[in-house]
């Protein structure tokens, strides 16, 4: 059952789409009719599996590159107006403390998670513009909201999604865009991997410590974006909405 009808035929640019949470949100958009132009760095099983899909269509590209962000998009927007962006793609530091970051890792970190939010937004905002709507949807993370989410440069990245967010709603909300960010606490992703290697004591611990006493599954946060994406969330302008089974409430 197509919960989302609206979604038919809405354009939309989904980053990280290989795996995890970006992989589920493609894969519930293309259910509910939408075309996809999807990115990530890495082209593997699922891409493919996504690539089956007449509505999919995918670009290998490192975010980090405004040389390739701007290869990939502008040929998308010369040929068809966007209706949706979601920013998704993002990598985790290793929950490295200050002294143990170094500037390379604080970069690469920045560049992926929050520079490249910034780089993908203002090549497909003027667009957006002169449409005069637009629906922006940004991935962030409790890490953003309360420490012990991540590392330093990690956390500070989040953070600036959520800022960055709120403030790109405030300047242009009145102009017929709306942005908001999500923020996510333990979802089984391939990038939480580790945390479930061997006897899986570190998914136990943060499943323990979690209220819900579990992890999500990508499926659920990609269901949040799409309410999120769709006209029912209209009046909903500039926030982190967290979904993390209650972690921020302790």
């Amino acid at each position: 059952m197509n919960l989302y009808p609206e979604f038919k035929n809405k354009k939309i640019i989904l980053t990280g789409v290989a795996s995890g949470i970006g992989n589920a949100q493609a894969r519930a958009f293309l259910d509910a009719g939408a075309i996809i132009f999807g990115a990530d760095v890495q082209q593997n099983e699922a891409v493919e599996k996504l690539a089956q899909e007449a509505n999919f269509h995918f670009a290998k590209v490192d975010v980090r590159s405004l040389q390739e962000i701007t290869d990939w998009i502008k040929p998308i927007l010369a040929k068809n107006q966007i209706d949706i962006l979601v920013n998704t793609a993002g990598i985790l530091d290793g929950f490295a403390p200050t002294l143990e970051t170094s500037e390379e890792q604080w970069d690469n970190i920045f560049n992926t998670n929050l520079k490249s939010i910034f780089r993908i937004t203002n090549l497909v905002l003027p667009q957006m513009l002169e449409q005069h709507h637009g629906v922006i949807v940004n991935m962030a993370s409790i890490a953003g909201m309360v420490a012990g989410g991540g590392g330093a440069a990690y956390t500070a990245a989040k953070s600036g999604i959520i800022g960055y967010t709120k403030q790109l709603d405030y300047d242009y909300a009145a102009k017929g865009i709306r942005a908001n960010s999500i923020a996510p606490g333990a979802i089984e992703t391939p990038m939480n991997a580790a945390d479930f290697a061997g006897d899986a004591h570190m998914a136990k611990w943060v499943a323990d410590e979690t209220p819900a006493k579990r992890w999500a599954k990508s499926e659920e946060v990609a269901a949040l974006t799409m309410f999120l994406a769709s006209p029912r969330a209209d009046y909903i302008h500039g926030v982190a909405v967290p979904i993390d089974g209650g972690w921020i409430e302790k």
